[in-house]
């Protein structure tokens, strides 16, 4: 579905991506794990445009797409939960989940402002609150929320539960594991090792801008050097 080969990135004269490389498969829960200031983020920017590529390939459904405008990646079906969250605060709930409203592919009933608040009954009971006026997991929510309302096949959450109480993470993983069951497609960006490998498939860990180790849940729950290396667990 989505392939990153061996991809480089630069700030100014500043190289931050070395060789990343990740895939997520249909249906699949993939995790892009690693230290602060690896280049998970910038992974991320490159997928969606954000930040240039100035070397290897990304691939959407055997399509390249490699530096396409953000948007037009949107529209092929990527939706982004940013670091950050990044709400529009002047906006209340209602209005930043149609500000991003998009019909899912052939116009079938997707995800809509009802749906999500299903989804987070937090939401609901804020719909006409002022987006800089909600909680943190309040305002994560509605990030995954306004990403959802863009009808995506896959969904990016970068630094999903980070700064978050531990309830509020739980609530994001239940979301997450709901959204696996329902088939979305899902690349997950976080810290939590134990959340991750409980409902990701596979995982790739990235060091120094490169990819350094990839496998599934097992793989990695088992491997005590990985863990210790490359995540400081």
């Amino acid at each position: 579905m989505l392939s990153v080969e061996d991809i480089q990135a630069h700030y100014g004269a500043s190289q931050a991506l070395f060789g990343a490389r990740l895939a997520v498969k249909p249906g699949e829960v993939v995790t892009l794990m690693g230290r602060n200031g690896m280049g998970k983020t910038t992974s991320v920017h490159c997928i969606m445009g954000i930040v240039a590529t100035s070397a290897g390939r990304i691939l959407w459904e055997d399509q390249v797409i490699t530096n396409l405008s953000s948007y037009r990646i949107a529209q092929a079906g990527i939706g982004l939960v940013p670091e950050g969250r990044q709400v529009f605060p002047n906006l209340s709930v209602i209005e930043n989940l149609v500000a991003a409203a998009r019909s899912g592919a052939d116009h079938v009933q997707g995800w809509d402002v009802e749906r999500v608040f299903q989804m987070f009954p937090a939401l609901a009971a804020r719909r006409k609150g002022l987006g800089n006026l909600l909680s943190g997991g309040e305002q994560q929510m509605l990030a995954i929320g306004r990403a959802l309302m863009t009808n995506p096949r896959l969904l990016i959450l970068d630094e999903a539960t980070e700064g978050l109480a531990p309830l509020v993470r739980r609530e994001i993983w239940s979301c997450l594991l709901r959204l696996k069951e329902d088939g979305m497609s899902i690349l997950v960006i976080d810290k939590n090792v134990d959340d991750l490998a409980r409902i990701a498939d596979r995982h790739f860990i990235i060091e120094k801008g490169r990819t350094v180790w990839a496998g599934d849940s097992a793989e990695l729950l088992a491997s005590d050097e990985v863990k210790r290396r490359y995540l400081g667990i």
